[in-house]
This record gives C-alpha cells, sequence and structure tokens, in this order.
C-alpha cells in the first residue's frame, strides 16, 4: 500500500508539474548513484573470486613447472661445465704431448698426499707401461714431479713440493739459475745459485733448466708469490689434487750405459831370458 501511495504522488506529480518531478528524480538519481556503484563494485569483486582462484592454480602449476625446467637446465649447464674443462684440460694435455718427444705414457693421477709433510702421488701404470724411477711427470699447467718406485701397473711420484723434491731452474726473464725446493706444505722454496745478491719478486716465472739430465729445459715449474732476497716462496704450476691425466717422460738426459767389465784374465807376460 506505501509502495502504491508513493507511485500514484509520482505520477499526479509528473503529471502537474512535470519540473518539479525532473528536480526530485535528479536529486534521487544523485543519492541512488554511489549506492549504486559500491553494490556494483562488490558483485564485480565477489564474482571475480572464482576466476581468481583459478588463475592462481594455473600460475601455481606454471611456475612448478618452470622451475622443475630451471633445475633440468641447471643440471644440463653444470654437466657441460665439467665437459667443457676436462675437454680443457685433455686438449692442453694433447698440445703438451705432441710437443715433446716420445712420451713413455699419458697415466691418470688416483691419488696424492695432502695430511703429511711427505708429498706423493700414485700413477696408475708401470713398468709394463714403460714407467721407469726417475722419470719426470708433469701436467697441462707444468711439472709435478719424478717417479720414484715404480710397479707392474702403478707407479709413486715424488711431487714438487715434497721436502726431498729439488729441480735445477732458472728465471724466464733474465735466465737466472736457482733451485726450487719443497716445503712440505704446498709451496716451493726457490733459491738462488748465483753468486751476486738476488732480488725475487711476485710474479716471476721459473721453469726447468736442463742441468741434472732429468727434466728437460722450459717445463714450467713455479711462480713467485712473496717478494723475497736470495731466496722466495713460490707456486707450483702444476697443482696434483686439480690434475686427472699426466704425461710420463723420458730424462732428458738418459743416464750413461754401465761400463762393460771383462771377466778374462790378462796373459802372464814372459820371463825375460
Amino acid at each position: 500500500m506505501a509502495g502504491s501511495l508513493v507511485a500514484a504522488v509520482l505520477l499526479a506529480l509528473s503529471t502537474l508539474d512535470p519540473p518539479a518531478f525532473a528536480t526530485l528524480r535528479a536529486s534521487v538519481g544523485e543519492v541512488t548513484t554511489p549506492v549504486s556503484s559500491g553494490v556494483s563494485g562488490v558483485g564485480r569483486w565477489f564474482g571475480s573470486i572464482p576466476g581468481g582462484i583459478g588463475d592462481y592454480l594455473a600460475v601455481r602449476d606454471q611456475n612448478a613447472a618452470l622451475r622443475k625446467q630451471l633445475a633440468d637446465q641447471h643440471a644440463l649447464f653444470m654437466r657441460a661445465r665439467s665437459l667443457s674443462y676436462d675437454n680443457h684440460r685433455l686438449l692442453a694435455l694433447l698440445r703438451v704431448r705432441e710437443r715433446i718427444a716420445e712420451p713413455v705414457v699419458a697415466a691418470r693421477l688416483v691419488s696424492s698426499s695432502a695430511s703429511s709433510t711427505r708429498r706423493f702421488a700414485v700413477l696408475n701404470a708401470g713398468s709394463w707401461q714403460g714407467v721407469a724411477q726417475g722419470q719426470p711427470v708433469r701436467g697441462p699447467e707444468g711439472l709435478i714431479g719424478r717417479v720414484l718406485e715404480t710397479g707392474p701397473n702403478s707407479a709413486r711420484v715424488l711431487l714438487l713440493t715434497d721436502p726431498e723434491s729439488v729441480v735445477p731452474v732458472r728465471r724466464t726473464r733474465d735466465g737466472m739459475p736457482a733451485l726450487a725446493t719443497g716445503r712440505g706444505d704446498g709451496l716451493l722454496d726457490v733459491k738462488s745459485v748465483a753468486f751476486a745478491t738476488t732480488d725475487f719478486g711476485p710474479g716471476d716465472v721459473f721453469v726447468t733448466s736442463g742441468i741434472g739430465g732429468i727434466y728437460s729445459p722450459n717445463v714450467p715449474v713455479a711462480r713467485i708469490i712473496r717478494r723475497g732476497r736470495d731466496a722466495a716462496i713460490g707456486r707450483s704450476f702444476a697443482q696434483p689434487d686439480t690434475v686427472d691425466y699426466a704425461l710420463v717422460q723420458r730424462a732428458f738426459l738418459p743416464p750413461p750405459p754401465p761400463t762393460p767389465t771383462s771377466s778374462a784374465t790378462p796373459p802372464a807376460s814372459k820371463p825375460a831370458p
């Protein structure tokens, strides 16, 4: 009844006084428009909830797929980097092999000592492969040491950093002679054998000199890491714990053959008449 009464009043007003009815209608529109907008926004928000949930689930699945793809690609990348590192080392070793005349054998360093003052490594090649005592062993970066003992299929290598290792070397920039001796702690003592006082600077490079007849000349041995006078501390170029394969070389000057001894006794001289 109240709605019918309001409708009758509005109908009469629109018929009898149209300008007043238009003013009333505009006023009511001004009041109801914000309410209608708010109600419409709330309705749209509630209506978008199912779509938002679906989008969230789709994005979550897509993120999981992308994470799995990234993990797979990371594994492939790590494998490719490992293969690239191995190829680089093997190519460097191949170039070394090409420069060396008649290497004995290329073998793997299967272990090296790092917890004691003695420094040894084990080579998985021995006398059956032609490895003999005293032969130099080198890697792609430089000299590793020399063969100390041999077995049929293995050999023990005395590393440069062992205190019993002494290698004649020379400085590359001026040819100054020196001796590189192991310290037992992974480093080398480089001592000058020149009569004049010698200064060592960081970055000085020393290579084998060929003196002694074991190591061929110009094989990288050590780089000085600390300034010194007449003696300095250096680090070897070849690190046995990072070397996979090594080359066993023949001695630069092979030892002379043994002097033949005659078992026959010289004939007795005849007595003078």
